[in-house]
């Protein structure tokens, strides 16, 4: 009975973005649930390099161009999806960027284009979606949140707006859809090793520092270390948690002033 309930079988899952890093790992761990998984992107040549990680795996992806910052690109897309795979049963808000520039020296086309595809994406794509769960009294959308969607840090103004306010439009949206047997939730991943942290994750960096010494666990975490709060939130295992942010930090969010390897004991 375990196993069944974090079962996907026959279950179609949408995640953007899933070319790389989180997104793929989610997916692969999703595909092995059972779903059939479904990935965009706007390059042909990542989504076709996907195509192919994913068949090493076993993995059969539905992989389609479209643009998740425009309506029309993602109401094509989902039709495609819908036509072809089926209506979607989960959707995992992954696609995301982040632009690391001081406020002062951040134009405001650069913070307009952060927010586009990391808050107002997830608003376009969950509205096309949730017609269809609602006539169905079932669907899980998955919101990719972050730390920065409950403190701020230097450099990061657009990419923290757009996660503080992602958390608040995903406990929005629990609020309207919960009655239709809907479940909304986020995963507010730690300091994740990604293509996108590689140059920060040498030893010696101050950043790579920071994190192995801030975070309680004592390392980075891994892609795969999401996938069990992402099974958890798809699955009928989440069915009565709804409009929460689940973090998979290592503990980094429990902690203030912690250093790894010292006495606590004080």
């Amino acid at each position: 009975m375990s196993i069944e309930l974090f079962s996907l079988k026959d279950k179609v899952a949408l995640v953007t973005g899933g070319t790389h890093g989180i997104g793929m790992a989610i997916a692969k761990g999703m595909a092995k649930a059972g779903a059939k998984i479904c990935v965009n992107d706007i390059f042909a040549d990542k989504l076709e390099a996907a195509k192919q990680e994913y068949k090493k795996n076993g993995v059969d992806a539905f992989t389609l161009i479209f643009d998740v910052t425009k309506e029309e690109d993602v109401d094509r897309g989902i039709s495609q999806i819908e036509a072809k795979v089926g209506p979607i049963d989960i959707l995992v808000n992954n696609a995301g960027i982040i632009k690391r520039i001081p406020i002062l020296d951040m134009k405001v086309q650069e913070y307009k284009d952060v927010i586009e595809i990391d808050l107002v994406a997830p608003f376009i794509i969950s509205r096309r979606v949730a017609p269809s769960m609602i006539k169905r009294r079932a669907g899980k959308i998955i919101n990719m949140c972050s730390m920065m969607s409950v403190y701020g840090r230097n450099s990061v103004s657009a990419y923290a707006s757009a996660k503080g306010g992602l958390k608040l439009l995903t406990q929005n949206m629990c609020c309207e859809w919960a009655k239709y047997n809907i479940q909304i939730n986020g995963i507010g991943p730690g300091y994740i090793a990604t293509a996108q942290t590689e140059a920060i994750r040498v030893n010696g960096h101050p950043f790579n520092n920071l994190v192995m010494t801030r975070t309680p666990a004592g390392r980075w975490g891994e892609p795969e270390d999401l996938v069990g709060a992402a099974l958890l939130l798809a699955s009928k295992a989440g069915d009565y948690i709804n409009g929460q942010v689940v973090y998979v930090d290592g503990g980094i969010l429990a902690n203030f002033g912690y250093v790894a390897g010292e006495n606590d004991v004080k």
